[in-house]
């Protein structure tokens, strides 16, 4: 039997998060480095990937390039989640357009404790997740994080920027909240419990549908766009028509963040581009559909005349099917 003082270690051990079982869906950038510094910071982490990521993984190991420190761990890695195997903690690192396929994949994993934290951008995904495992599993979360991964398999950390922020959308609040916040604290990622995490979540809604409707539109950096003869009128008209959006929901931000947003939307000479810009230019799919047309629809569902937000809209809509036109040609 435990006396009082092993007892006393066993819930110290617990709030730190280190019995935890942990299974991070995908390997990739976000997923992929966030699982590094959790395994580092002695996590138990399991990556559910792909077969064929798989294979590299097992052989080279899982590489972070970053500013913060490099990391090279030996992960452990499944390709299906065995039956009556659940974790406590299940982290879905995926594109928005692959959600149904992760929730396939991790749902034997979800126990009646399990708690969700979905790294995706937008909103789109929190309802289809509450209709599979219920509000009070599914966690609100932001990832501040800017990565990608290399040709090589390697992730490379773009900058300092290394914050996650979290918290539990219904009055249950899962046990394994904090601990998981302190493990990632120990992981040397700053993490946030946030008690309005809805509105958090809003805030990053509603800067990167500007972010992204501008640089994709315009196929340039936001210095880029701001030396044009109207880019300032054009950046700025962005942020107004997805304010409006936010306000009709009531999740309008406040001052400061309207002040943050301004100072990076309209900093002169910045090489700042949107990730979906990337995904554009390296031909590949992007998550349009689930940020700005989630954002349009919101809007227009309102009543809300949004000419900007639906032109940068469309002008995804049109790239979407470009290329999926040029991938049915014959090579």
């Amino acid at each position: 039997m435990y006396g009082y003082k092993q007892a006393a270690e066993f819930q110290s051990i617990l709030r730190k998060g280190y019995l935890m079982q942990i299974l991070i869906l995908g390997a990739g950038g976000i997923g992929g480095y966030f699982g590094a510094r959790l395994q580092e910071a002695g996590g138990n982490v399991t990556f559910l990937v792909r077969p064929d990521r798989a294979v590299r993984l097992r052989t080279e190991g899982l590489r972070v390039l970053s500013p913060l420190g490099n990391a090279h761990i030996t992960p452990h890695i499944v390709s299906y989640i065995e039956s009556g195997q659940t974790y406590d903690v299940i982290i879905l690192s995926c594109k928005a357009y692959d959600l149904d396929s992760a929730i396939e994949a991790v749902a034997p994993a979800v126990g009646p404790e399990s708690m969700l934290v979905p790294l995706l951008n937008g909103l789109a995904h929190l309802d289809v997740l509450d209709f599979h495992f219920g509000c009070s599993t599914v966690q609100g979360c932001l990832a501040h994080l800017a990565v990608t991964l290399l040709k090589a398999g390697e992730i490379r950390h773009l900058n300092q920027l290394n914050r996650l922020v979290i918290g539990s959308r219904s009055l249950k609040k899962s046990k394994w909240l904090e601990p998981f916040a302190h493990l990632l604290s120990e992981a040397s990622v700053e993490c946030l419990i946030s008690d309005n995490i809805e509105q958090d979540m809003w805030d990053k809604f509603v800067f990167i549908s500007t972010f992204a409707a501008a640089t994709c539109t315009m196929r340039a950096s936001i210095g880029d766009i701001l030396a044009t003869s109207n880019g300032k009128d054009f950046l700025s008209g962005l942020l107004l028509e997805c304010v409006s959006v936010a306000e009709t929901y009531q999740h309008a931000p406040d001052g400061g963040q309207m002040m943050d947003y301004r100072s990076f939307l309209l900093e002169p000479g910045s090489l700042a581009t949107a990730s979906m810009l990337r995904d554009i230019e390296n031909g590949g799919r992007t998550e349009g559909e689930h940020v700005l047309g989630d954002i349009v629809s919101r809007g227009t569902k309102k009543g809300l005349d949004l000419p900007l937000l639906t032109l940068a809209y469309n002008h995804l809509q049109a790239y979407e099917l470009r290329r999926l036109r040029n991938l049915e040609l014959p090579q």
